[in-house]
């Protein structure tokens, strides 16, 4: 289904910035035997709403077809679990967090951040659509609900009774289609004097490190902080409090609260003049953006079948989302890329989409006769080098993709 108009505010004037063509689902991998069959695709152009400015996708895939049957376990990265564990440890002191609070996560995958608060005497619910992620949550003890979160849900909990000290949604609006519903579903479910607290990529970042790779499918929006604070207001919750953190390639994380209890930080106020003055409202950023993107993925191209050329023998490391972006957008194969490395035992044994690349264990790095190896998961490199260091003093070498291509030395 394409959009018409944009999913935040309706407005009907939307810019085109960049297409990548028709892409397979980013996170469909294939089983050996479905080598033969034809994959499905989609359009994967990107847009931005001169009302509200907010950047996304024309397309949209159905939920139920992207996030019911689900591959990404955030346990498996130490970083996430180190990130998740230190932000958990600030709110519960900052927040005075007791056994009387709930602490609520929505896409709360396998419970790799709940897990902290229940190990603090926080009761948790996770709401995860993924029916089989959220049983491996449930494993670990985490209570979680295996539905889509949005107001019907939370006009559910609310009538049970549920009211949440702390709402967590990390990585999640990002994926969701029905955004109105979604922050609507906040503040119902959220306590008079509980906080929203929300990470995005963040489009300052997207923008100027060219990261390309992170538009896919499950990726619709892409946020600035005028765009949400613009998306927040219109259903009574207010950003009171911003960061711009590191993770996944460079973040923004939001603390939001209804808006009769907030009170706007300067940090909020001095990060929307810093998006006006980089001009986030015009054109100009982004078609700097797209015809820098052309420049990236030729340099991934070129070094990669240089390469090859003189005899080396490449693969690569992180079976992510954006590295089926990138490969495909950039037209690398198997004759390209030998195997691609991923610690997920739910993905080894499949091939990436579109691109059929095979998906090895991290072992497999070390006893292969691989001298290159082509992060796609870039936004983990120092946690991957840690882990790959016997392979590195071996002589190995990691390719770096974007914002140009580089081997790390």
């Amino acid at each position: 289904m394409s959009a018409v108009v944009c999913r935040s505010c309706a407005g009907a004037e939307l810019a085109p910035i960049l297409s990548l063509g028709e892409q397979p689902l980013a996170n469909s991998y294939l089983r050996p035997e479905q080598a033969a069959q034809p994959e499905e695709r989609f359009p994967l152009a990107l847009v931005r709403c001169r009302n509200c400015q907010l950047v996304q996708i024309t397309c949209t895939v159905p939920p139920e077809i992207l996030f019911r049957d689900y591959l990404y376990l955030s346990s498996y990265s130490t970083t996430m679990l180190q990130h998740a564990e230190s932000l958990v440890a600030r709110l519960v002191a900052e927040r005075t967090l007791s056994p009387r609070c709930l602490a609520v996560e929505v896409a709360s995958n396998d419970g790799y951040l709940l897990q902290y608060y229940k190990r603090a005497g926080v009761p948790v619910l996770g709401i995860e659509p993924a029916r089989n992620v959220a049983e491996i949550a449930r494993g670990r003890g985490v209570d979680t609900i295996s539905e889509f979160f949005g107001t019907e849900l939370a006009e559910r909990l609310r009538h049970d009774g549920v009211r949440a000290d702390i709402i967590h949604a990390h990585n999640v609006l990002a994926h969701v289609a029905d955004l109105n519903g979604f922050i609507a579903g906040f503040r119902l479910l959220l306590a008079d004097d509980g906080v929203v607290v929300s990470e995005s990529p963040y489009l300052g970042d997207f923008l100027r490190k060219l990261e390309f790779d992170t538009i896919y499918h499950e990726h619709l929006c892409y946020y600035s902080l005028t765009a949400l604070t613009h998306l927040f207001a219109r259903h009574g919750l207010v950003i009171e409090d911003c960061e711009r953190i590191a993770i996944h390639g460079g973040s923004l994380r939001i603390f939001a609260r209804h808006d009769r209890v907030a009170q706007t930080s300067p940090r909020v106020r001095a990060l929307l003049d810093e998006e006006r003055r980089l001009g986030f409202d015009r054109d100009e950023p982004y078609a700097q953006f797209a015809a820098g993107v052309e420049r990236a993925k030729s340099t991934v191209v070129e070094l990669v079948r240089k390469l090859r050329g003189e005899g080396h023998k490449v693969c690569a490391y992180g079976a992510a989302a954006k590295g089926t972006v990138l490969l495909n957008a950039c037209g690398l194969g198997p004759d390209d890329i030998a195997f691609v490395c991923d610690k997920n035992p739910l993905k080894q044994g499949r091939l990436m989409p579109g691109v059929h690349i095979p998906i090895v264990a991290p072992t497999e790095l070390l006893a292969s006769d691989a001298d290159h190896c082509l992060l796609l998961a870039w936004n983990i490199a120092a946690e991957i080098r840690r882990e790959q260091a016997p392979w590195e003093a071996r002589g190995g070498r990691f390719i770096v993709p974007i914002p140009t291509a580089q081997v790390l030395t």
